[in-house]
Parts: structure tokens; C-alpha cells; sequence
């Protein structure tokens, strides 16, 4: 029996629209299984791309240098460190007796003679006798004339008063004494509460004492490249490492000295990855242990932090395109011990991957509802081609 041509259409319809449907659905299976393959092969897991690059990148030796982290790797990076050493110019300066300069009050006493001592009464204020060393260097003095104070030692000037006094006065006793200490400075600038001059005195002064009493601003300063300016030459210390072995009180000061205590702006490394909190961490010293640096940011998550943890770090130049990459195993309480040795360094990144399990429910969690929207729209075309 010969079926009507409509009947004979809608049948062929209904097929051609059961085989679309089903290619369609073959199509978008291929889409699912050719979006994981590109991610596996890129090593693309979505939110964890660092921790699978840094394995991707051992099989080219032109990306980085992939270095456990071991006890012998902690010993020869502590040996390569010398930021501590004390330059040996710094360190062979010894102070000299005070030598008095322009700008000095001196106060100068003649015993058994206070027409001499204090010749506005000897009920005033010593700083109204004080004598100020003039421009020239020289002071005048009753009976002794103008005399070259500048240049002398406090003994010295004593002696040339008493010789030009004796001419005058039976075996003189003359004392002399600094009222006021303005001839000689040093200067601190930067990361300090309260910056400008501070005076020379007779007593030396060491670095470590001027900034104390300049008062570190501690949350902001870079202790680890404070910079001394003596004759010209600039010396980077390491005031924090000083401190912590006892050199700073080994250095002391001269007139004209500058220091510099610049901020911790670029003291900083990035920690990201599974961590409570990923931040930016800056520091004051030259630099701290891995352990600080995740401990920083909230520590570990507890949850999925069950991978590696790795130091990236930029140790390329010109002639060397490699970046080094420092790895540990989260999983290893052995391990994680070494992170409290481990230093990392301003500029480096600190990556904590996660599990194998959490990197891939990750993966499916933001895949599922790529696929489901897939197989809806199949779906809606297959109906909508089915009922025409």
C-alpha cells in the first residue's frame, strides 16, 4: 500500500531529527573529553595552574631549575649569604678624642678667680658665660687674647689658656668644658620617627646608638639595606643581622656620616595558592624563613593544602634564562621542618598546591556546568526539531 507523501515526510523528519540529536550529543561529549584533554595536556587545572606548570616545566630545562629543598641546599644557601660582614673600613675606625670646631659654646673655668669664670655674676646660668667658638675657629678670652680654639682637644686648649694666663696669673688651674655640641653632626634620613642631625660629643657614638635615638619606624623600615655615606662612599649594611649577632655597637660614627634607612616598599613576597589567607607579606630583615612567610598569610588550609609547596624565585640574568624553583613536601611534617630554615628572599612567590583529589573536584565542579548546558541546548534542538 503506497503511504500519503505527508506521512512519508514526517516520518523522514523524525529521522533525520533522531540522528541530528544523537550527533549532536556525540558532539558535545567530544567537546567535554577535547576540553579535558586540553587541560591535562596544558596542565591547565582550573585555579591551580602554577603547581602543575612547575611539574610541566622539568621536562624543559630552558624554564627552571627545579631544586628540592634539603638540608644541604639550606647549608649552601646560608654560606653564599655574607650581607652581614662588616666592611673592614667601618669596622678598623676608631673614634679620637673630641676635637672642638666653630659653632662649640665652651665654658671655660679659672678656679679662685670668678671675675674670670663667670663675668656676668655668679648667680646666672652658665650658658650666659659660655664662649662660642666664631667662625674662624677662635674664642676670645680675658687676659689670654684671641685664642685658635678649633682643631683642639679639650686638654690642648686647657694648656694654651694656662700658659697665656700665667703671664698674668700665679699657676693658673684652667678647666675647660663643652656647654653645647653644635660644631659636629651626623645625619639619619628615611624609615626613622625623628630624622635630621644628631651631635658628635665627647663620648663616641656607634650606629646602633644613633638609631635608637632616632627611633625605627619598625612596621615600615628595610633594616636589611640601611646605607652608611662616609668620604664619598656608600656602604649597605645589614642593621638587622648586625643587631642579632651584636656588630652594630662595633660601628662608630664620625662627623659628616649619613645614614640611610630606607622603607620596606619592595620588601615583600607574594603567598598564594592554598592558604588561609593569600596576601602580599613585607618584612623589615633581608629576608624570612618559609614557615613566616605562610604563617603571614594564615598558615596552610588544612583541608586542601595536602601538596607541594614551592619558592619561585627569579635567579635569571643575560646569560642565563632559568628561573629557580624551590620545592617542598607539604605532605612531609620531615619536611615542613626545613621550611622554619628555608629563607625566602624579597620578589619571590610562594605557591601552595593543592591535593590531588581537591585539583580534581575543582576541575569537575567548574566543567559539570559547561556540560550541562551543553547537553540542554542537544536537547532543546532535538525537541524542537522533533515537534516542528
Amino acid at each position: 500500500m503506497e503511504l500519503p507523501q505527508r506521512t512519508l515526510d514526517g516520518m523522514i523528519s523524525r529521522v533525520q531529527a533522531r540522528k541530528m540529536g544523537a550527533t549532536r550529543k556525540a558532539d558535545a561529549a567530544r567537546c567535554v573529553l577535547a576540553v579535558m584533554a586540553c587541560a591535562v595536556m596544558a596542565g591547565c587545572v582550573p585555579g591551580q595552574t602554577a603547581s602543575l606548570n612547575v611539574r610541566a616545566a622539568q621536562t624543559d630545562p630552558d624554564y627552571v631549575h627545579l631544586v628540592p629543598i634539603t638540608p644541604q641546599v639550606i647549608a649552601q644557601e646560608d654560606a653564599a649569604d655574607s650581607s652581614g660582614a662588616i666592611p673592614p673600613a667601618l669596622l678598623g675606625y676608631q673614634p679620637q678624642a673630641y676635637q672642638i670646631g666653630p659653632g662649640d659654646t665652651l665654658y671655660i673655668t679659672v678656679w679662685n678667680h670668678p671675675e674670670l669664670t663667670s663675668p656676668a655674676g655668679n648667680q646666672s646660668q652658665a650658658a650666659a658665660n659660655g664662649r662660642v667658638v666664631q667662625a674662624d675657629g677662635s674664642i676670645y678670652y680675658p687676659f689670654a687674647g684671641k685664642v685658635q680654639a678649633a682643631g683642639k682637644t679639650i686638654d690642648q686648649l686647657r694648656e694654651i689658656l694656662a700658659s697665656k694666663l700665667s703671664t698674668y696669673l700665679k699657676k693658673p688651674q684652667v678647666d675647660v668644658s663643652v656647654l653645647s655640641y653644635d660644631s659636629q653632626h651626623v645625619v639619619l634620613e628615611g624609615a626613622f620617627t625623628k630624622t635630621g642631625p644628631q651631635p658628635i660629643t665627647g663620648v663616641p657614638m656607634t650606629l646602633g646608638e644613633a638609631m635608637g635615638k632616632a627611633i625605627v619606624d619598625d612596621p615600615n623600615a628595610n633594616l636589611s639595606d640601611v646605607v652608611l655615606t662616609r668620604g664619598g662612599h656608600a656602604y649597605h649594611l645589614d642593621i638587622d643581622r648586625m643587631e642579632h649577632d651584636g656588630h652594630a655597637k662595633e660601628i662608630y660614627l664620625k662627623a659628616g656620616d649619613r645614614i640611610f634607612l630606607p622603607y620596606n616598599d619592595h620588601q615583600q613576597v607574594y603567598v598564594m595558592g592554598e592558604v588561609n589567607r593569600p596576601r602580599v607579606v613585607r618584612f623589615s630583615s633581608a629576608d624570612i624563613s618559609l614557615t613566616e612567610a605562610i604563617g603571614a598569610a594564615g598558615g596552610l588550609n588544612q583541608v586542601t593544602s595536602k601538596g607541594k609547596i614551592y619558592v619561585i624565585r627569579n635567579t635569571s640574568h643575560p646569560g642565563n634564562a632559568k628561573a629557580t624553583v624551590y620545592e617542598l613536601d607539604a605532605k612531609s611534617a620531615v619536611a615542613l621542618a626545613l621550611g622554619s630554615q628555608f629563607e625566602v628572599q624579597p620578589g619571590d612567590v610562594v605557591f601552595a598546591s593543592a591535593a590531588g583529589i581537591t585539583r580534581w573536584n575543582r576541575f569537575l565542579s567548574q566543567l559539570l556546568p559547561i556540560t550541562s548546558a551543553i547537553n540542554s541546548t542537544a536537547a532543546a534542538q532535538y525537541y524542537i526539531q522533533r515537534n516542528p
